[in-house]
């Protein structure tokens, strides 16, 4: 996948999103905004509560977005047998996006009106969301390789090396000459005389690379620490999550919920 397919994917999960988010709204926000009492007179009652056609049907997608979402980066991640299907950092981002839309709409499902058991899912939904977000940014603080193998010092360490090697042997830059993190043009120009505009460019993107992997090798044990401890909030509440769901589709079909079926 390249750059800016990338970017493009990333935008469209966004806008998805954020389109779910303001769609959902308009359609029911004066349903929402009523005490549970008065919901029952309100026009869109059978189509927005939870057992109506729309309301529990944002239940149904919205459990099997996060169901799929959490499998599908499990199994990527677990299982050599798939650890060549796509790039690892693809998959997390995936998951996310599943996660992240599927808990907005098994919200929606709820109508913002809950209790009992259900109140503990939601609470640990929203901590495995926030958990998963800080955890996104841990994730990337290391480095790993493309496969999604995280690396090892040494193995960062002679990235590093390569690219201090290539900045010397092929456009004769010394890194050890650039003190600070000021890329400014003026201050290139000064290392980089003679170079054409797209060696130039080249070389920008070189010294990028290096100086954030020198801030990763410097934090990595912390990162890797943190990492640790993140799975300590994310997993098991996660695992409640998925308890509390299957309780809660159990309970619903015993008492005879099917939506459309």
């Amino acid at each position: 996948m390249t750059r800016n397919i990338h970017r493009l994917t990333i935008t469209l999960y966004s806008l998805i999103v954020i389109i779910t988010i303001i769609g959902l709204t308009y359609i029911g926000f004066t349903y929402y905004n009523k005490p549970i009492e008065e919901r029952f007179f309100d026009p869109n009652y059978a189509l927005l509560k939870p057992s109506g056609l729309l309301g529990h049907g944002l239940g149904i997608l919205g459990s099997l977005m996060i169901v799929v979402g959490l499998f599908s980066y499990m199994i990527r991640k677990r299982f050599k047998l798939f650890v060549r299907v796509g790039v690892l950092k693809y998959w997390l981002e995936f998951h996310i996006f599943l996660c992240t839309l599927g808990s907005i709409l098994v919200v929606y499902h709820t109508t913002f009106k809950f209790g009992g058991i259900v109140s503990i899912g939601v609470w640990s939904m929203a901590i495995v969301w926030s958990s998963g977000v800080i955890g996104r940014y841990i994730y990337i603080q290391i480095p790993r390789s493309i496969e999604g193998r995280e690396l090892t010092l040494r193995e960062i360490q002679d990235v590093k090396t390569d690219l201090d090697l290539e900045l010397m042997n092929k456009y004769h830059v010394d890194i050890s000459e650039i003190k600070t993190n000021n890329y400014s043009t003026k201050k290139l120009k000064i290392i980089s005389k003679n170079i054409n505009s797209s060696d130039f460019k080249k070389i920008k993107q070189l010294i990028r690379s290096q100086k954030k992997l020198v801030r990763r090798i410097d934090r990595l044990d912390r990162m890797q620490s943190l990492f640790k401890y993140w799975h300590v909030a994310h997993l098991p509440f996660a695992l409640i999550l998925l308890i509390i769901m299957v309780i809660h589709i159990a309970v619903v079909l015993t008492f005879g919920y099917k939506w459309i079926f």
